[in-house]
């Protein structure tokens, strides 16, 4: 694996990703040289995690870069690299790199045909923005894709990773829309589902439900990453139809809003309880039914 040489590195802009990403790239021993920033937040984090960058417009981040970091959301990206090339930011023997999970390197071909190196490196984690996330880093791996067919782009990509501490894991472009929805559907499909968990525990009168969860769900996460769909509990892996009933009951008339995404996530319990031997096919029907209630 090829090392990077020290390099100058523009950040456009100081989200929580590239905010805390130039920290990083700035502890492996890079020079952050220019940071965009607009918003009070952005220049209070450019601020306090890349103190020594000169916050300039994104044109002028990138123009005095080697390495061009863009973290950025990912509807916004394809036009910032159009209007980076454009307005002649980009130059031959620079890296580009974006932050985004759902594209790869394809987004990045204007800023290639200037004669730019580029590259996807998405972190798997989530940000705060802050200090601390220095160090969920060294716990974290990234996402990289590089030209299917140029082996020197990959190494590059892998040792900026290694180099800000974290794990790089090769995905291939095509790869990229399905990597990304698996991310987003169990990372943030999770935060929701437990958001609604507290709401139902608070209205049902428990006073502190995050502390009644966290050793619950903490479990199932911890089991469910280690035995897979063997770690399922619970009424539906069970066969206990008379309590799904009740489930679905209780929620059609307390939380209705919320008994659509029961009903989906119970089914697809069903599906991958019976194929993981622990629902029983004979019971399998009847909790498909009491799932499917019709309710007023």
């Amino acid at each position: 694996m090829s090392r990077p040489a020290r390099l100058s590195v523009g950040v456009v802009s100081a989200g929580r990703v590239g905010a805390v990403l130039g920290a990083a790239l700035t502890r492996a021993g890079h020079t952050v040289t220019a940071v965009s920033a607009v918003s009070r937040e952005s220049l209070r984090r450019a601020e306090q995690l890349l103190p020594d960058a000169a916050v300039l417009p994104p044109d002028q981040v990138a123009a005095i870069a080697d390495l061009v970091l863009l973290a950025i959301p990912d509807d916004a990206l394809p036009g910032m690299v159009r209007g980076l090339a454009a307005a002649g930011a980009l130059r031959p023997g620079q890296i580009v790199v974006h932050t985004c999970g759902a594209h790869g390197v394809e987004v990045l071909e204007p800023a290639v045909e200037q004669g730019a190196l580029g590259l996807a490196l998405h972190p798997v984690m989530t940000f705060t923005g802050r200090a601390e996330d220095l160090q969920r880093i060294v716990a974290c791996s990234f996402g990289v894709t590089a030209a299917d067919d140029d082996e020197v782009a990959w190494n590059v990509a892998e040792a900026l990773v290694v180099e800000m501490g974290a794990e790089p894991v090769r995905v291939p472009a095509a790869a990229r829309p399905l990597y990304h929805t698996a991310l987003a559907h169990g990372a943030n499909h999770l935060v929701t589902l437990v958001g609604e968990c507290v709401d139902l525990l608070r209205d049902a009168g428990v006073a502190t439900p995050q502390r009644l969860l966290a050793p619950l769900l903490s479990a199932a996460l911890d089991n469910a990453l280690r035995h897979g769909d063997r770690a399922l509990t619970g009424p539906v892996a069970r066969g206990d139809a008379g309590t799904v009933v009740r489930h679905v009951r209780v929620l059609a008339e307390q939380a209705p809003h919320m008994l659509p995404a029961y009903r989906a996530l119970a089914m697809r319990t069903v599906g991958r309880a019976t194929e993981a031997g622990l629902l029983r096919p004979d019971l399998a029907p009847d909790v498909t039914a009491a799932i499917e209630e019709e309710t007023p």
